[in-house]
This record gives C-alpha cells, sequence and structure tokens, in this order.
C-alpha cells in the first residue's frame, strides 16, 4: 500500500481545489438563473477521490463535513440573510433555510462524503482487479 499520509494529503489538496472550483461553477450557474447548491459539495469530494491513492472512511467524512460547510458558506456569499448577513447567522439560523437549500446542502455533503473516501481507480493495488473489469470472473 502507498504512504496513507501522503494520500491523504494529497486527497485534501484536491478537495480544496475542487471545492474552490465547484463554488466558482455555483456562482456562475446562479448567473445564468439557476441553482445547484450541491455542486460545491460534490467537486470537493471528486477533487479528493482524483488525488488520493487509497480509500479512507475518516478522509469521506471530513470531505463530507467540510461540503456541508462549504455548501453553508456558498449559500451565504450568494444569498444571505436579509436580517443579518454575517455568516455566523446563517450557521446558527440555517433551519430557516428554504427545504431544497437544505436538501442540496445535504446532498452535496452527501456527495462529498461518498466520493471523498474513494480513491482514483488508476490507484488500485495491482493484485485487485480495477472497477469495472471481469478478471475476477475466469
Amino acid at each position: 500500500m502507498r504512504n496513507p499520509i501522503a494520500s491523504n494529503v494529497l486527497g485534501l489538496a484536491g478537495a480544496a481545489v475542487g471545492g474552490i472550483l465547484g463554488y466558482w461553477i455555483f456562482a456562475w450557474i446562479v448567473g445564468q438563473g439557476f441553482y445547484g447548491l450541491m455542486i460545491p459539495g460534490a467537486l470537493l469530494g471528486l477533487g479528493c477521490s482524483l488525488l488520493a491513492q487509497h480509500r479512507s472512511l475518516a478522509r469521506g467524512i471530513v470531505c463530507g463535513v467540510a461540503a456541508v460547510a462549504l455548501g453553508l458558506y456558498a449559500e451565504w456569499r450568494i444569498f444571505p440573510f436579509k436580517d443579518d448577513q454575517s455568516f455566523t447567522y446563517l450557521a446558527t439560523h440555517f433551519y430557516q433555510l428554504k427545504p431544497i437549500t437544505l436538501l442540496m446542502i445535504g446532498v452535496g455533503g452527501a456527495f462529498g462524503f461518498w466520493m471523498g473516501r474513494d480513491a482514483n481507480p488508476l490507484f488500485a493495488p495491482a493484485d485487485r482487479p480495477k472497477p469495472g473489469t471481469f478478471a475476477d470472473r475466469e
């Protein structure tokens, strides 16, 4: 197995890049008149998965929590509350957001966890068949 510390550092670096890209894509989509709040969290998890070299449940949990936090941050930056525009107010009154907003933040968190815990299939060990192959059915 490869070095898990280096794999986690690479995965988290990929998560940071994916999260930033996801935030900017979300902001662009809002400018076009659409709403896709699960995108930042999903791209955070995808970025982590593309650079990680081993599976890690702990890394998946970290990515899931970070994806939810990023979803809240993206909602706050684009659509702050009218009463108080601080992030602290949004974080303590998140339950007042619309149900679709909460659903999309949750879905983004789920995608962040699900993809963040897996590793890029290109880094699969030599003794394990890569996903989608029939090597184990001979």
